[in-house]
């Protein structure tokens, strides 16, 4: 039997090229080797108040993104958060074990209570207890996670612990992290600013499914050196994000053009810029129409999450019928 994974993806926009050659490609690699649920963590959300029509557009569009771009519903499973009810009964549960002083200590939380002083909700303060619900519900014991949430993922284990030893069971396994530290490519942004992110700003970063034009455009302003270097000057960190954005799509001949010319003193940025476009352009085109394609199509959206939340309830079900007899609920209703 295969161990089981948990990831929730938060509906927070467009997948960029950060994302794909970061987490997403992970993603494709756990779906084969282990039993995995992928989760849209739409109930996380809630906590920044998104409109509902925005709330909507960009569930529809993660889930569209995820499909297109490898996960498969019939290897892995593929659910809305709020599709399964069973994760706020246990998120409710863990609730009731969870005490406020350990809650304000987390670091997310009082990052999030500083820059957003007029948002402080409980949902903010309650936000590892809904992790671990989600994590929990399915006795996960796999968990890929960056580095801004291995604390969350420390406290689910002492949910998990803490429910154990309340109840005098053996009933929820401790979650470790899946490490992918030496998988996971750093994708650098466009405009010197450090790895490629939307929190950057729009110049930064490359999504999934950019048109030609606008992909051109973004390229063509990217941030490189004044002049040619000169010959045998190291690379500045600004055309080395470039060199390394190159390696992603441009051929190994094309790649030592360039690093020759720079070797040499006399490589044209404008030219370099123009090859990189031309690649990125290759690259990202049959992904856009991948993306575009499942977006258009809300029938099959609609079929994979109900597919998806099918599957997802019945083993939460079984979670939550053995966790109300442990704590002494009747389930004959």
């Amino acid at each position: 039997m295969k161990e089981v994974v948990v990831s929730g993806i938060r509906p927070t926009g467009k997948l960029h090229l950060g994302n794909f050659f970061g987490a997403f490609k992970n993603f494709l690699t756990l779906q084969e080797q282990y039993d995995s649920y992928f989760f849209i963590a739409d109930y996380h959300s809630l906590t920044t108040h998104p409109t509902p029509g925005d709330l909507k557009g960009s569930v529809k569009r993660v889930l569209a993104e995820y499909i297109a771009l490898g996960l498969d519903p019939e290897k892995c499973t593929i659910y809305l958060q709020s599709d399964v009810p069973q994760t706020a009964e246990l998120y409710l549960f863990l609730n009731m074990n969870a005490y406020l002083g350990e809650l304000e200590r987390v670091t997310s939380f009082k990052e999030k209570a500083r820059t957003q002083p007029n948002n402080i909700n409980a949902g903010l303060l309650t936000y590892p207890v809904l992790m671990a619900a989600d994590i929990l519900l399915h006795r996960g014991v796999k968990v890929p996670v960056g580095k801004d949430q291995e604390q969350h993922l420390e406290m689910s284990r002492t949910f998990a612990n803490r429910f154990n030893r309340l109840y005098n069971c053996d009933f929820f396994p401790e979650p470790q992290a899946v490490s992918l530290g030496d998988n996971l490519v750093k994708v650098p942004g466009l405009t010197d600013s450090g790895k490629m992110s939307k929190s950057a700003g729009e110049a930064d970063t490359i999504y999934l499914n950019e048109e030609a034009s606008v992909l051109n455009k973004k390229i063509m302003r990217a941030v490189t050196d004044s002049g040619p270097a000169e010959a045998g000057a190291p690379r500045s960190s600004a055309v080395q994000n470039l060199f390394d954005l190159m390696a992603l799509v441009s051929s190994p001949e094309t790649i030592e053009f360039f690093d020759n010319q720079h070797k040499a003193g006399g490589i044209r940025y404008g030219d370099f810029k123009k090859q990189l476009a031309t690649d990125m352009e290759l690259f990202i085109a049959p992904l856009r129409e991948k993306i575009d394609a499942m977006l258009g199509n809300e029938k099959l959206l609609d079929e994979i999450a109900a597919f998806g939340a099918e599957k997802a309830r019945k083993n939460a079900q079984e979670t939550m019928r053995q966790v109300r007899d442990i704590i002494g609920f009747s389930n004959k209703y």
